[in-house]
């Protein structure tokens, strides 16, 4: 059986008791911290609360090369593979799913806590109101306009945009993701981005969480301080939503 298991957004102390019981009844343990991260917990901290070994896999490891270790283990023993925020919310972990189910392999779910409801009980927006998400990427050989035209997109239906930020041997900032946005709207001649709203959220989850409403051009020279770091563009503001904001993000 192959378990997949959300630790939940911060550190060590996030993961449910369900996750807890499930990596004590597993065989072998395996995690990938390449789509999120704990940003405040390691490797050895969570192998000393489990008393496990945990089997660190990279991106090639799950996504090119599964059958050398998850789905060859899930076949014969119980592993649980462990993940940062919801054990589902990346398309990733889906489709590991799928080529378990494929090969007669059982699987189960193990929720954990996500930023994509954690951006609502921070801020103050509601749930019902976020349009589709996207993530600013670090450029490789030029930078992306998606999440530019996701942002529009969005706003013309009246909808909330989540941009997740990127991680690679970095964490993309606010600032770093900001810019990109800019830029992809000054190379199609336009200047209204700077003057929206935006709100910034670093370490969500922890007992310290930072969040920042400002305009993007504001906002993108705040110091939030260390990773991990999101955007949320808003739409027009519900009367509670503006509310919250202004108790809460210092809008």
């Amino acid at each position: 059986m192959l378990i997949f298991v959300g630790l939940g957004l911060f550190d060590e102390d996030d993961i449910s008791v369900k996750g807890l019981k499930a990596i004590e009844n597993a065989d072998v343990i395996y995690a990938e911290f390449y789509t999120s991260k704990l940003i405040g917990t390691t490797i050895e901290k969570l192998e000393g609360i489990y008393k496990r070994e945990i089997h660190l896999l990279g991106r090639d490891d799950v996504e090119q090369a599964p059958d050398r270790n998850i789905l060859r283990d899930s076949k014969h023993k119980n592993v649980a593979f462990l993940t940062g925020g919801d054990a589902m919310i990346s398309t990733t972990h889906v489709a590991l799913r799928i080529q378990a189910h494929n090969q007669g392999i059982s699987t189960q779910i193990i929720h954990g806590a996500s930023i994509s409801t954690a951006v609502c009980g921070l801020t103050g927006l509601q749930n019902y109101r976020f349009g589709k998400s996207a993530t600013i990427a670090f450029p490789y050989k030029e930078i992306s306009d998606m999440p530019y035209n996701t942002v529009m997109l969005n706003l013309r239906n009246d909808l909330h945009t989540l941009l997740f930020l990127d991680i690679k041997e970095e964490f993309m900032t606010l600032e770093q993701g900001i810019k990109l946005l800019l830029h992809s709207e000054h190379e199609k001649g336009r200047d209204k981005l700077e003057s929206l709203l935006g709100v910034g959220i670093a370490r969500a989850g922890s007992r310290t969480p930072t969040v920042r409403a400002d305009t993007l051009g504001k906002l993108k020279e705040y110091d939030f301080g260390p990773p991990m770091h999101v955007l949320v563009i808003p739409a027009s503001l519900h009367f509670v939503e503006k509310e919250a904001l202004q108790t809460f993000a210092g809008t």
